[in-house]
């Protein structure tokens, strides 16, 4: 069965094609790899022995999307990951992010119209919630007023799917971390890492002199803000268990996606610190605009319905995660 990602060679698609290719799907990226690179494409093949078929095309250009869907015929669904997603940048270029990622979707659910393609998995975010009043949050909580203008896009975007006419799901996820365990592919975003682990990953490598936290005066455990933190992997197997869902299914829904678990900021350093044998040189900063205090997912519904949940440890996506920095550097093609 043929499915069309966009954004497959970004850093959660492209973990998610191998898991497609592992069940047997066809899938066939768009990117025009404004936010990637091709390094994924080309780690994608070494991983899975397959070349896949690529389109370097802008999902927010209707005319090169419609010829897509012209030439490829019989699509069974799409997984949609073709979005800016950096908060702090948001916050400064609020025009881009609501021109892109709510333009694609919308030139997207045209064409899925137009070409009578029904499913649609679409990447949301924890972020919808806001400010969650209760935690763990789950999935009937209300939406609060966005923190940022990127998580306001993705408030946007479900109230779009919800509109229209099409089967889908949206899943929203807390905190990516970690890389395909080969080193092959990762986390390649063009713009300069604003994610903690990334960011923690340049520090042990030396990139940046020291990892700024951003406030230590929240009302946490420690001080500082806490998050879900999820095995890229994982995330990227809660895709296929959503696309069989819609292929089996004739109805929407909407999933957390996380282990369930919060960790602070000043916990996930210990983390890596411990998986990796290196110490994290940091300091405190101000906090940062768009910050949610804490946010942990209730993740109930997901183990009931598409019968998924987190098995991976922080320590394995720590490992992941050093092991792609080491490696990324080498990797032919990446700039």
């Amino acid at each position: 069965m043929k499915v069309i990602v966009t954004g497959g060679a970004g850093y959660i698609g492209s973990h998610t094609i191998i898991e497609l290719v592992s069940s047997k799907f066809t899938p066939i990226i768009i990117d025009n790899l404004c936010n990637s690179n091709i390094s994924n494409i080309n780690g994608i093949k070494k991983i899975t022995g397959k070349k896949i078929k690529w389109y370097n095309k802008d999902c927010c250009n209707k005319k090169d999307m419609y010829e897509i869907f012209e030439t490829e015929k019989n699509i069974s669904g799409i997984i949609h990951f073709a979005a800016y997603k950096s908060v702090e940048e948001s916050t400064k270029n609020p025009k881009k992010y609501y021109d892109n990622n709510i333009g694609s979707l919308e030139i997207l659910l045209d064409c899925m119209n137009k070409y009578k393609v029904n499913n649609l998995v679409f990447s949301s975010s924890c972020t919808v919630y806001g400010s969650p009043d209760k935690l763990p949050v789950d999935e009937s909580a209300f939406f609060k007023k966005a923190e940022s203008p990127y998580a306001e896009t993705k408030q946007l975007c479900e109230k779009v799917l919800q509109e229209s006419s099409i089967n889908f799901v949206s899943l929203r996820y807390f905190n990516p971390i970690g890389a395909h365990g080969s080193g092959l592919i990762g986390d390649c975003s063009s713009d300069k890492p604003a994610n903690l682990v990334p960011i923690i990953c340049e520090v042990a490598n030396g990139i940046r002199e020291n990892l700024i936290i951003n406030g230590n005066n929240y009302n946490t455990i420690d001080g500082t803000c806490v998050r879900d933190y999820i095995n890229i992997i994982d995330l990227a197997e809660s895709h296929v268990s959503a696309l069989f869902y819609l292929l089996e299914n004739n109805q929407n829904n909407f999933f957390n996606i996380g282990t369930g678990k919060g960790l602070s900021v000043l916990q996930a350093v210990d983390a890596f610190e411990k998986a990796n044998k290196i110490k994290i040189n940091f300091s405190i900063g101000n906090r940062r605009i768009g910050d949610v205090e804490e946010i942990y997912s209730d993740n109930k519904k997901v183990k009931k319905i598409l019968n998924w949940e987190a098995k991976r440890s922080i320590k394995d996506a720590m490992k992941s995660a050093w092991k792609w920095q080491l490696n990324k550097n080498n990797l032919k093609n990446y700039s």
